[in-house]
């Protein structure tokens, strides 16, 4: 795999989510990859760092 470049990308995946296999080939789109060997595609997206904010009024432990 790839390391990440001087666009600020982050780094290609290790494995299939959904065989675990490692071959994966980058698509045409930002983020996707295709698995040769389950035939799926997928997109990876960075949501952020650190804890989500909560809509109760709970306290989160």
């Amino acid at each position: 795999m790839s390391a990440a470049s001087p666009g600020g990308e982050r780094m290609a995946p290790f494995y299939c989510p959904y065989c675990g296999e490692e071959h994966l080939e980058p698509r045409a789109e930002h983020g996707s990859w295709f698995c040769p060997d389950c035939v799926r595609s997928f997109t990876l997206k960075f949501l952020g760092v650190g804890v989500p904010a909560t809509t109760s009024k709970e306290i989160p432990r």
